[in-house]
């Protein structure tokens, strides 16, 4: 292979010479509509509503929050955290503090947050976590006590019998 050193005064020369002898000219910008693009979007943001709620300094209680989905170093930083180290089970609240973008106006969440959390929210948020890294999606599978049938719940909605 060839090279060619570009520079911007032969640029548009080495492009007309290697273009494909069938492709069109370039169209100037026009205001028709872009081509359709195939809506195969992966869902990477998902929306809960914490069972109690966090309060913070203030006082505000804050419910609504939204959770990304984790990557490989989300999963990986909390291995060499001091703290978690010292203690293993603090890795979740690591993690999960990680992957929290939101929770009600609270936009900085971070361990000491979590760490101020009920517990039956840390457990409600380690489960929507397994969920939604795990199995894409936050519904599930629910037997009622009374008929003992079966239905879905998605989690990440309001309360039992709100819509």
């Amino acid at each position: 292979m060839r090279r060619r050193t570009v520079t911007a005064g032969n640029l548009e020369e080495i492009l007309q010479a290697t273009a494909p002898a069938t492709a069109p000219a370039p169209a100037a910008p026009s205001a028709a509509a872009p081509a359709p693009r195939e809506e195969h979007a992966l869902r990477t943001e998902f929306e809960f509503e914490l069972p109690r709620g966090y309060v913070d300094e203030a006082g505000t209680l804050h419910r609504h929050g939204s959770m990304r989905l984790a990557t490989a170093r989300d999963e990986l930083r909390p291995q060499i955290d001091l703290r978690v180290k010292e203690n293993p089970a603090y890795l979740s609240v690591v993690l999960l503090s990680q992957v929290i973008t939101r929770l009600g106006t609270v936009t900085d969440v971070h361990a000491g947050v979590v760490e101020r959390m009920y517990a039956t929210d840390v457990a409600f948020l380690q489960d929507f976590y397994r969920r939604v890294n795990s199995e894409g999606h936050t519904r599930a599978a629910v037997t009622c006590p009374h008929c003992e049938g079966g239905f879905e719940v998605d989690l990440s909605g309001g309360r039992l019998g709100e819509s």
